[in-house]
């Protein structure tokens, strides 16, 4: 069984990232305080989904990944709790700091990469506000919205077709195409660290 000291034991060099803000995260033993929304939102704006395999002249980032899921997730459910709305927008923040790998990777890595993703997810809820830890019912209802945004973007933007999307991802989550057309043309960093920021706001004002 891997454990927190055999990861740290292996670790060479420093296990810390500085960020724009000026804090260090520990990315064996992250804390809460080092933790900002602004170096989260400034890190995913940059970060491509889909290793960048993706159309169009900027890539699709996991800034605006994070607000696809959100926004797939209310318009299924207009009156869902912020708290759960909130979990949504973070549900990749730790890609801030590890990057995005696709999910072939992640299995091949397995382990290591699992505990130090975890660890990190749960000092992002905890800075925020929300369980460490989230239920199983609120991972099922970001999860099935994760999906359905995966489904968007590989038919939409990564050349799949909509059979092989359907067989990954599931169904396409019907969007109305106003929102479907903003939200699937990828925007440049600056544009999607600053709607990520507002959203958050915004979200976050509901509490």
């Amino acid at each position: 069984m891997t454990t927190k000291r055999s990861v740290a034991t292996s670790a060479k060099g420093r296990v810390w990232q500085r960020m724009l803000s000026g804090r260090r995260l520990n990315l064996l033993d992250p804390s809460p305080l080092d933790i900002e929304i602004t170096d989260i939102a400034h890190g995913l704006a940059r970060v491509a989904r889909w290793n960048g395999q993706t159309s169009g002249p900027h890539i699709f980032s996991v800034a605006q990944h994070t607000l696809l899921v959100e926004t797939v997730l209310r318009e299924k459910t207009p009156r869902l709790d912020h708290r759960i709305r909130l979990a949504a927008l973070l549900h990749d923040a730790p890609e801030y700091v590890i990057g995005d790998m696709i999910s072939p990777f992640k299995a091949v890595l397995g382990g290591d990469y699992k505990l130090v993703e975890k660890r990190l997810l749960a000092a992002i809820h905890i800075r925020f506000g929300l369980p460490g830890v989230l239920s199983p019912e609120i991972e099922r209802q970001i999860k099935e919205a994760d999906r359905g945004a995966a489904y968007l973007e590989a038919t939409e933007l990564a050349g799949f077709t909509e059979a092989e999307a359907q067989r990954l991802f599931g169904r396409d989550p019907e969007l109305p195409p106003a929102i479907r057309q903003d939200y699937l043309r990828p925007w440049g960093a600056a544009k999607a660290e600053k709607r990520l920021l507002a959203r958050f706001k915004s979200v976050s004002a509901s509490a």
